[in-house]
């Protein structure tokens, strides 16, 4: 058996847990619109920071994962903190295995410890991240950088949600048993339906969960804390941490941006000043938006408009694909020049792009990106996305940034929420582990 995949960041190396399980459908059910009264903290349930910390030791672990190997010296430029300050955090994320000296870099003739370039520690540890989709769920290794060294793909099984759970949380202690030679540090799950942080519950219409115990069936599965997030959240907050942004989108006082994901569901997030904005009351919806093609058919809102679901069924009754085809049928018939084909997807491209105008007029973000295999999986149709956008859009005319994850970023949110307690406040995070692992 495998222990440490050598996969080189990003590349999804193996499938071999992709098992369907019984599939039985669950009698209809109307989710309930309130919520429970709130369930009392599971302990190594925890609530998802995604958030770009102010903390002294998160500054210098931030600064150290965007620029290392890097000096002391260099670390307090950047941060603006004081040299003692700057010593002391150095010296607590080395004690904490967080951090390592690179002596072998040090400039010849260099007296000193400040001298002495520091590294992320990555390669003894890795966090596990679960993406539960509503078709698929992704199970990702993710090392300290926030880079995926490893993923794969189940169906996500349906039915009643207890023993739902317990195949996905099953699989996903089974897939850590392949990483001997790394400490499993934390779990971050990636939902979407209404997700109450603090207790790690959520409510899921389409897989008929409510109330589900997501968090705490993890937790005691895996014996690690384990963090809770809706799915766009947690995508928009893989951008706030993990991306590339322009100089001070989304992260000076006030700033916002924001995050549009389209794919087999739709949503949005607002981050306001590098920190993703969850209300009390959990996320809002556009699933509802209204959307109107005659192509694509759909009840008049976004979702049932441009999800995967919808252009498939638009593409069977127009029959370009035969029943049983997949989005990819679709698009290799686009690029092979046929018309039908790229009309439709162009047409989708067309709503999306009026839709993400709608949010922009409404919100005025200084900041805008999309993500979701709806917009990277066809990159030929982001130029029409613009287009649409452009003319639909009643303010100054603003340009549209692509996730820098491409048809990954599913895997980089759950990602970003099993490292958010850890990027937030690094020290606390791993006395938590401790005390954790050892209950």
């Amino acid at each position: 058996m495998r222990t440490d995949p050598p996969a080189p960041p990003g590349h999804i190396q193996s499938k071999d847990l992709a098992v369907t399980p019984t599939i039985t459908t669950p009698a209809p059910a109307t989710p309930s619109t309130r919520r429970a009264p709130r369930a009392r903290r599971h302990h190594r349930v925890l609530d998802p920071t995604l958030a770009v910390s102010d903390g002294a030791a998160a500054a210098v672990f931030r600064v150290v994962r965007h620029h290392g190997p890097i000096t002391r010296d260099a670390i307090t430029a950047a941060t603006a903190l004081s040299t003692a300050t700057v010593n002391r955090q150095v010296t607590a994320l080395l004690q904490a295995s967080l951090l390592r000296e690179r002596t072998d870099l040090v400039t010849a003739g260099a007296i000193g410890r400040p001298r002495v370039p520091v590294e992320v520690n990555d390669s003894p540890f890795l966090t596990l991240g679960v993406h539960i989709g509503a078709t698929t769920t992704a199970i990702v290794a993710t090392d300290l950088l926030g880079r995926t060294l490893d993923a794969v793909e189940i169906a996500t099984p349906h039915g009643p949600q207890g023993a739902a759970l317990g195949t996905l949380s099953e699989r996903a202690r089974h897939y850590l048993t392949r990483w001997r030679r790394r400490r499993p540090l934390g779990v971050g799950v990636a939902i979407g339906g209404a997700v109450d942080g603090p207790t790690g519950r959520v409510d899921h219409a389409r897989l008929g969960w409510t109330h589900a115990p997501v968090g705490a069936t993890f937790a005691d599965a895996l014996g690690l804390p384990v963090a809770v997030a809706s799915h766009v959240d947690a995508m928009a907050g893989a951008e706030l941490l993990l991306g590339r942004r322009p100089a001070g989108a989304a992260s000076t006082p006030g700033a916002t941006s924001l995050y549009v994901y389209a794919r087999e569901t739709v949503g949005y997030a607002l981050m306001i000043g590098g920190r993703v904005h969850t209300p009390a009351a959990g996320p809002g919806t556009i699933a509802t938006l209204p959307a109107s093609s005659e192509l694509l058919g759909g009840s008049g809102q976004l979702e049932s408009t441009v999800s995967d679901a919808a252009v498939l069924a638009a593409a069977r009754r127009l029959r370009i694909l035969p029943d049983g085809g997949a989005p990819a049928a679709l698009l290799r018939a686009a690029r092979a020049g046929d018309g039908p084909a790229r009309d439709l997807l162009a047409e989708r491209a067309r709503v999306l792009g009026e839709a993400v105008a709608l949010l922009r007029d409404l919100l005025n973000p200084d900041d805008l990106v999309v993500g979701g295999q709806a917009f990277t999986e066809y990159p030929e149709g982001m130029t029409l996305v613009a287009e649409a956008f452009t003319r639909r859009s009643v303010l100054p005319p603003r340009g549209i940034r692509v996730t820098a994850f491409g048809n990954k970023v599913q895997e980089a949110g759950a990602g970003v929420v099993s490292l958010s307690g850890l990027y937030a406040d690094p020290i606390t995070a791993m006395r938590r582990i401790e005390a954790a692992t050892q209950v």
